[in-house]
């Protein structure tokens, strides 16, 4: 049996940031992944250029059961902090909307990066290699891996969430969370599409996008809606997907720039034009006769009595759904729940009560918006562990 300081288990993102600064500190580490390949996740994100951080990184854009658990381990390695890592292997970066940076070559740079930096510690990495039994006795861990084993006094579990199983996303984490007496939040999928039951009238839109402000609960965000063959996608509505529970509706404002009373004072200034006409100054056109037929203003302005216009006016502002699901993990970018914080401490991200255990990335109950955030938790707690292991 080989001896180790520290065994990983999954090289993602989390995983490998962890082993690399563990390394570098002069720990032994090995990383075990059931993948063929390093990273798998992370050369599929962004559509192939990795959205690797966020500039407005901030704690109150992660959901948590504990809402303040991140900001220890945000605080000591920044999105800053990624971005000088990034310029210091010349890989080019822009940004786009809101903050998010990508790289404007390919994500295979960012895995590179991140395998370099594990070369830089002397890191062992097994990939192709099914992780079997996992004990625990006399202050070190054991770990069976193909037809080997290895023993280390730490262990980190980064490997990850169910979401994207094609991947080969497993539940692997919280079965060993578990096994180790640390709690669970109930995982779901997050920043995921939303699907609508029934006669959905806008099932013929699919492919039809418009900017909106969609609302779950208190979380509101202004982006893309897409209209899909099965309900509803784009930025707008994977955000609020996170926030979105069975049974609930989320409302949203098909038109955010329009202030109340628009269409009766455009009543009076363009009494000869349409309301679909109108709409379609500022969404698809297909999605503005759409509307009008739903709502029943189909004509000329002058010939729609003012109420009518009114309670036009409040449901384009408010329009409500009711989702009658999720398209899954299968579809979602990530998970909510996982090891709960409470069991963890939030600046090493060790177990509370099981000295050596380290739970990092997806993994744990801290979920990022859309736009780098999650990339960014998995450096930020990687690092914290791998200073930690």
């Amino acid at each position: 049996m080989a001896n180790y300081d520290a065994i990983v288990l999954g090289a993602g993102a989390a995983g490998l940031m962890c082993a690399g600064v563990a390394g570098q500190r002069g720990r032994r580490v090995l990383v075990i992944d059931h993948a063929e390949k390093a990273g798998k996740k992370i050369l599929i994100s962004g559509g192939g250029r990795c959205n690797f951080t966020n500039l407005g990184t901030a704690p109150d854009r992660f959901l948590s059961a504990n809402p303040h658990f991140a900001r220890s381990a945000l605080a000591r390695y920044t999105a800053a902090d990624f971005l000088a890592l990034v310029e210091r292997y010349g890989i080019a970066w822009h940004e786009k909307t809101l903050g998010q940076l990508f790289c404007d070559g390919s994500a295979r740079q960012i895995v590179a990066m991140l395998l370099d930096e594990c070369d830089k510690g002397q890191v062992e990495i097994a990939l192709g290699q099914g992780i079997g039994a996992v004990d625990h006795a006399d202050g070190r861990y054991r770990v069976s891996y193909g037809n080997r084993e290895a023993s280390a006094p730490a262990l980190v579990i980064a490997t990850g969430g169910p979401s994207i199983p094609k991947m080969g996303a497993t539940g692997l984490a919280y079965d060993l969370a578990r096994q180790f007496g640390l709690k669970v939040v109930e995982p779901r999928p997050a920043l995921v599409p939303l699907t609508l039951g029934g006669e959905d009238p806008f099932r013929a839109l699919a492919g039809v996008a418009t900017e909106v402000v969609a609302r779950s609960g208190k979380a509101a965000f202004r982006e893309a809606m897409l209209f899909t063959h099965r309900g509803l996608s784009g930025p707008a509505v994977l955000q609020v997907s996170s926030y979105w529970r069975h049974g609930e509706p989320i409302t949203v404002d098909l038109l955010p720039e329009r202030e109340a009373g628009w269409l009766r004072a455009a009543k009076r200034a363009t009494p000869r034009v349409g309301v679909a006409k109108l709409l379609s100054a500022t969404m698809p056109q297909r999605l503005a006769d759409a509307l009008a037929q739903q709502l029943g203003v189909v004509g000329e302005l002058a010939n729609l009595p003012d109420a009518k216009l009114a309670a036009a006016e409040q449901r384009l502002a408010a329009w409500r759904f009711d989702p009658n699901g999720s398209e899954g993990f299968a579809k979602a970018e990530v998970t909510v729940g996982g090891v709960s914080t409470a069991d963890l401490s939030s600046q090493t991200l060790e177990a509370r009560r099981v000295p050596g255990l380290h739970v990092i990335g997806e993994a744990v109950d801290v979920t990022g918006w859309l736009g780098g955030y999650n990339f960014q938790w998995a450096w930020a707690s990687g690092w914290a562990a791998g200073q930690a292991v």
